[in-house]
């Protein structure tokens, strides 16, 4: 009786395993003009806002933490992405209050999401 207890106990496992979810990574981001192209395996739940003319959004996904710099009209704008306990951060902030859009599309099987950056 034990046996066939666990035995049913180790199939429930490799069902399990075999339709969990595949986790949502971030792939890369790139600096285009005017803003930034993120990349995940597949589309995150994400939150943004605008705080103190920063703009952070939040990514439930899993990736590693970077940073760089890109060029709005001239001027330096610096982002970074980091880890939380709710997932990625993606933090933009320049000498000026920052506003942005974002839209995200599937593309050749990965998610892209566009973050377009204007100054207040």
């Amino acid at each position: 009786m034990f046996s066939l207890a666990l035995f049913g106990l180790m199939v429930g496992m490799m069902i399990g395993r075999l339709t969990e979810p595949e986790p949502r990574v971030l792939e890369q981001v790139d600096v285009v003009p005017g803003g930034l192209q993120v990349w995940f395996n597949e589309q995150p739940q994400t939150h943004g806002e605008t705080v103190d003319g920063a703009l952070a959004l939040l990514f439930e996904a899993d990736g590693n933490a970077q940073r760089g710099r890109l060029k709005l009209d001239g001027k330096d704008v610096s982002w970074r992405v980091q880890k939380t306990d709710k997932g990625l951060l993606l933090s933009l902030v320049a000498a000026r209050p920052l506003h942005g859009d974002w839209v995200g599309a599937t593309v050749d099987g990965r998610w892209r999401l566009e973050i377009s950056l204007r100054e207040e």
